[in-house]
């Protein structure tokens, strides 16, 4: 029986391609549209079924064009239509972000408000608690948030004085000042964990004391050109309020941390501890303000035994609390700033606050840092030791000594020998 047209023959899997490109094209086999008949840009022509199928009954053929080749032929794009079905939900999104964004930073500069003092005839805040949540607020979702801030500010602003173009100005200065702040620690590698040593100092110097610099610098020259203060007094004022926002970061920025990543005591014996720091800070922080003696050195071992203790889970919520008792005893001129002017009470009360914010941050972030370094180190070993282990079973632990109450055949005062007894064993 000799095959039909239609019929593959049995040698067809050993056929070279070139064979076949030589022998030309098979009966009933689709041949390619010449030039002059291609079909338009955009449209994909189908090879016609076999004869031996009918359209209706197969399921990878149908008669004309497809949906998404229509769509084309009309000038229409799947791609681009699902881009514009997006592009409403992530405008949505962003300005769900940026009234958030402006929310918290109103109720924090409302909690700001509740202490202001007058330096030389213009009004700060000894800590200015939304300069560390604009902070934080651009590390989470960048700057793209960062006309939340203005708005956040022309709120608070509004609630002491009708918007203007000074109110408008400061709310300009205090947007530019954590994007600047932002900027500097992007580009020194910031982590906002702030698990390394070097975080901590970038975020001390770069994002605090160098980034707030463009606030209080706006600000005061605000104040200057509508002759609010005066010129001799603008170094007193810019101070006041560089301070203010700077501890703001120092602050607020590794408390959201800490709310953010908590690293909690795993049983109720550390709890206890964590929750009897906490009153034993605030009891003689409050002892030491208001005694007759100059005692507000005494904080400082409890900022320590925080941080070696709970890192920042422990020396955040103590700086403030510190901070905070501080700042209402200078505002109220009590305790240790009673019987001095304005200007030397911000200055001692901020020199105490900064130095309390960078006690417990730095300290944390170091024992954090020691604390990783050792962990990846175990790990390290463990992992050549089950190397070491697959490839000589027992040669891990041959070196190191064996207890006589462990090992029957070593006997106690024998003559034998231990090895790695400790650190410096040979």
């Amino acid at each position: 029986m000799s095959p039909g047209p239609d019929t593959p023959r049995r040698w067809w899997r050993t056929t070279r391609r070139r064979d076949a490109d030589r022998a030309g094209p098979t009966p009933g086999a689709h041949r390619p549209a010449p030039p002059e008949e291609a079909a338009p840009a955009g449209v994909t022509v189908r090879p016609a079924p076999p004869d031996s199928a009918s359209p209706e009954g197969t399921g990878a053929w149908r008669p004309g064009l497809s949906l998404e080749q229509l769509r084309r032929t009309a000038g229409v794009d799947p791609e681009r239509e699902g881009r514009q079905t997006e592009l409403p939900v992530r405008v949505l999104r962003l300005v769900t972000l940026i009234l958030a964004v402006a929310l918290a930073y109103y109720g924090a500069g409302r909690l700001g408000l509740l202490r202001q003092v007058a330096v030389e005839g213009a009004t700060v805040t000894p800590l200015w608690l939304p300069s560390g949540v604009a902070v934080a607020a651009l590390f989470a979702f960048g700057p793209r948030i960062a006309p939340g801030i203005t708005l956040g500010m022309l709120a608070v602003t509004s609630t002491i004085s009708p918007v203007s173009g000074y109110s408008l100005l400061t709310a300009v200065g205090n947007t530019l000042a954590p994007l600047a702040s932002w900027y500097l620690l992007r580009l020194v590698g910031f982590r906002p964990s702030l698990e390394r040593l070097r975080d901590g100092l970038a975020l001390v110097f770069l994002g605090a004391l160098g980034g707030m610099t463009v606030s209080a610098a706006v600000g005061t020259g605000t104040l200057l050109a509508t002759d609010k203060i005066l010129s001799a007094n603008a170094w007193s004022v810019w101070a006041a309020w560089w301070a203010g926002d700077a501890l703001g970061v120092l602050v607020v920025v590794p408390l959201l941390v800490v709310l953010i990543r908590p690293r909690l005591p795993r049983d109720a014996l550390g709890w206890l501890e964590l929750l009897g720091l906490f009153a034993v800070t605030a009891t003689l922080t409050w002892v030491a303000i208001y005694s007759p003696l100059d005692l507000l050195f005494l904080v400082f071992p409890l900022l320590i035994w925080a941080g070696l203790r709970f890192e920042l889970t422990g020396s955040a919520p103590a700086a403030l609390i510190v901070s905070v008792l501080a700042v209402t005893a200078a505002t109220r001129q009590q305790g240790p700033f009673a019987g001095r002017e304005m200007g030397e009470v911000m200055v001692n009360l901020q020199a105490f606050n900064v130095s309390v914010a960078l006690t417990g941050l730095l300290l944390s972030s170091l024992v954090t840092e020691r604390r990783h370094i050792r962990e990846r180190i175990e790990n390290a070993c463990q992992e050549l030791a089950e190397v070491v282990d697959t490839l000589a079973p027992g040669a891990s632990r041959a070196g190191w000594a064996q207890d006589p109450e462990e090992d029957p055949e070593q006997e106690e005062g024998g003559g034998g020998r231990r090895t790695g007894g400790g650190w410096g064993a040979g």
